[in-house]
């Protein structure tokens, strides 16, 4: 009955020592727990004899579990030689004893190796877990910053159109009801750009965005002029200058009370930039920020650029004008695949 109270107790010991960081229980110190190990290994050789010959290994295990490496491994020849010892004193013979010190030292690599095993295990299962909610914060960020930069557009124009075609009803109701069928439309088209955002599929086009928001701004009374010149270009490039495009469109809606617009895009060699300016700060007397409302497009627009090599710059013309351009650098074999490097304004 004491050899299996015994035999309980010292594996009771091992299992903590090899798998109490997955149980979620602290060995402070490991020295105390380890020594007690030790007397559970040693001391009943005096009563059980050869019997208890299988138990070393494990404090051998224990041993390189919970020592730093300079210490575990003396400790582990130590425990190795200790049991040399014992088991002479059994009057066998050199090649049991041979045969012992191998048991020995093959127990507890095998039990240190499925420990440690059972340890990266669990790290790569918390690694998972971590990669996995890294990429869902970026998901939900890839969506938020794509949601804000299909739909700012749309709903500035959709509420000034609203606030002119109120205006409109009273005196002129054909107008106003033009107005609305507008209104319609570029809901729609909205309703659209949600649905292409849930689904991913994100692909924009410059030469698409610029004659869109000719036309919107336009039907506004914004004088708008373009002229383009950028060639054919990748997807990726493509999307990321519509998408300047269409914020710069959109902050100026909200920020400016901009009668002219001049929507500008070139290319020279891989370098290749859009350019929209507006004459709405002399007249609001400020620059447009996206600090200013909370909103989070300038920052959206940096970051974008920013993936594919480029630089968004705003400033103040000479003449008072309001400049937004993004310059980006075309991969070297015309791919999607944002450079490395940055290009320079």
């Amino acid at each position: 009955m004491s050899a299996i109270l015994l035999l309980l107790a010292t594996l009771s010991l091992q299992l903590l020592h090899s798998f109490g960081r997955q149980m979620v229980l602290s060995i402070r110190p490991p020295r105390m727990t380890l020594a007690v190990q030790c007397l559970l290994t040693y001391g009943p050789f005096l009563v059980l004899g050869r019997a208890w010959l299988g138990m070393p290994g494990f404090l051998a295990a224990s041993t390189l579990l919970l020592l730093p490496a300079s210490f575990a491994w003396p400790a582990f020849v130590a425990e190795v030689l200790a049991t040399d010892v014992i088991v002479s004193r059994f009057g066998i013979g050199p090649s049991d004893i041979a045969y012992t010190t191998v048991a020995t030292i093959l127990t507890a690599l095998v039990v240190y190796g499925l420990s440690r095993l059972t340890e990266l295990v669990a790290e790569v299962h918390d690694s998972r877990a971590e990669l996995a909610r890294l990429a869902i914060a970026q998901e939900r960020l890839r969506f938020a910053r794509d949601l804000h930069d299909l739909l700012g557009y749309s709903l500035s124009a959709i509420t000034l159109k609203c606030e002119l075609a109120y205006r409109l009803v009273p005196g002129q109701p054909d107008r106003a009801q033009e107005e609305l069928t507008e209104i319609l439309q570029t809901a729609r088209q909205a309703l659209t750009d949600v649905r292409t955002v849930a689904r991913g599929y994100r692909d924009m086009s410059l030469s698409v965005e610029a004659s869109t928001a000719e036309s919107m701004l336009s039907m506004l009374g914004v004088h708008t002029t373009v002229s383009l010149d950028c060639g054919e270009l990748p997807t990726a490039a493509d999307t990321v200058l519509a998408t300047v495009l269409r914020e710069g469109l959109t902050n100026m809606l909200r920020h400016s009370k901009a009668e002219n617009v001049e929507i500008t895009g070139g290319r020279g060699g891989r370098v290749v930039h859009v350019a929209i300016a507006n004459d709405g700060v002399g007249r609001t007397g400020r620059i447009p920020s996206a600090d200013a409302t909370g909103s989070s497009g300038i920052a959206n627009l940096t970051a974008r650029v920013r993936e594919h090599g480029g630089h968004l710059s705003a400033d103040i013309r000479e003449d008072g004008w309001f400049v937004l351009r993004a310059d980006i650098l075309l991969p070297p074999d015309g791919a999607d695949a944002p450079p490395a490097q940055e290009a320079k304004a």
